[in-house]
């Protein structure tokens, strides 16, 4: 599956490398910053040197520009990379849906086809630009900010450690949950958009029929089936903010609390404390980007899968090289046809079809609604290809198998019986 995604990044790989780089120097300007705090504290107004602190001052608004440079063209270049990343996957899914056959086309539903390429495809493009900005920023805000707090105190920095086990938990306990239910919620937008979808094409025979109230009730169902799954999904995620805030306010009040105690013994500073406030800011906010990521990569694995599902079908009519273009009359001949919208699902829609119609004649079918007239139709002229036996047109087996007096086999030409 990624793979077979990645081919579609296409043109845009150079935004796709040039928004990382700079999303890496953002960061790396952001956590100069606080240690760069800490010595106007400590070296220039407790000091009382003012000219330290117009220079350290002078560093910050420096790396505080240069932070700012690199996160708009890392903004820049990431909406270009899943904006591009975006419409490469829809002009190929659509290109690959042109080739499709009918069964192709029923295997997906016309609703769900829809919704791959509006929905899933939005998901995927959300899911690209968070993994090229996001998912590089909050990694290494976090492992950079880890690094400086060790520098300055590693007995505090355990404190850090100990939320980011309980976080942890907390992630994957959710993504577990909730990406199981996210697969449903897709499978509820196609059930949707095809109650739409039959309803407006159809408003003619629904009116006629007085259906109105029948298809209000289909629609409702649609419409809360999908209500019910997106507010379980979202019960669950909604239990990543209270533990995120939890753990951020024990962390502060716990770094208060021995903070106070190292710079009373003079094992602190007041600077290093308020640095170490400022980093582990950072490193929390940092993990709620993650935990956002997280929930995101499980709504998108879930678009991810019936992407390229659809990019990976393969038609099941294909023709060969050189194909007949002419027949040599108009005579159709049915022998022994089961045909099957499923295959191997054992429900046939027709079933030890003979039927001989000599070119130039003119027959009738009739039968009950969902009898198999359309399908019987359909074969004649290949919008689908029988199960079993063969469907001969001017004495030529379109399937190109070759039918002899008993059976039809693999093999082009056909003769007619």
């Amino acid at each position: 599956m990624i793979k077979t995604l990645a081919r579609y990044i296409g043109e845009y790989r150079r935004e796709s490398i040039l928004t990382p780089f700079f999303t890496a120097l953002e960061v790396l300007m952001e956590v100069l910053i606080p240690f760069v705090t800490a010595s106007i504290i400590d070296k220039g107004i407790e000091t009382g040197d003012m000219h330290k602190v117009l220079l350290y001052g002078g560093i910050m608004l420096a790396l505080a520009f240069l932070s700012l440079f690199f996160g708009v063209q890392a903004g820049r270049y990431g909406a270009a990379a899943s904006t591009g990343f975006a419409a490469n996957l829809r002009d190929g899914m659509y290109e690959n849906i042109q080739t499709f056959s009918f069964s192709n086309i029923d295997k997906f539903s016309t609703a769900g086809l829809v919704t791959r390429m509006t929905t899933d495809v939005t998901n995927l493009q959300n899911a690209y630009q968070m993994m090229l900005r996001i998912a590089v920023r909050a990694p290494l805000t976090l492992i950079c900010s880890m690094v400086m707090c060790f520098l300055i105190n590693m007995r505090l920095s355990l404190v850090f450690l100990a939320a980011l086990v309980v976080l942890a938990g907390v992630l994957t306990v959710i993504v577990r949950k909730t990406m199981p239910i996210f697969k449903q919620v897709f499978h509820q937008y196609d059930a949707l958009n095809a109650s739409v979808q039959e309803n407006v094409s159809a408003i003619r025979v629904v009116k006629a029929y007085v259906r109105e109230d029948y298809e209000n009730r289909k629609f409702g169902k649609a419409a809360e089936a999908l209500y019910n799954l997106s507010v379980k999904a979202e019960s669950i995620q909604a239990l990543n903010n209270p533990v995120m805030m939890l753990v951020v306010y024990g962390c502060i009040i716990t770094l208060s609390w021995l903070g106070a105690h190292f710079i009373v013994a003079g094992t602190l500073t007041t600077g290093n404390l308020t640095s170490l406030f400022s980093y582990v800011i950072s490193m929390l906010m940092s993990l709620m980007m993650l935990s956002m990521i997280f929930v995101m990569l499980s709504m998108s694995m879930a678009s991810a899968e019936r992407i390229a599902e659809v990019l990976e079908e393969r038609p099941d009519l294909t023709n060969q090289e050189q194909p007949l273009g002419e027949v040599a009359d108009g005579s159709i001949d049915f022998n022994h046809v089961r045909f099957s919208y499923k295959k191997g699902s054992g429900e046939d829609a027709l079933q030890d079809i003979n039927l001989h119609i000599e070119s130039g004649e003119t027959i009738g079918i009739i039968g009950a609604t969902g009898c198999g007239k359309s399908s019987l139709v359909s074969l004649i002229s290949r919008l689908y290809d029988v199960t079993e036996g063969s469907v001969l047109v001017g004495g030529r087996d379109f399937q190109y198998r070759t039918c002899g007096p008993d059976s039809c086999s693999g093999g082009w030409p056909g003769k007619r019986l």
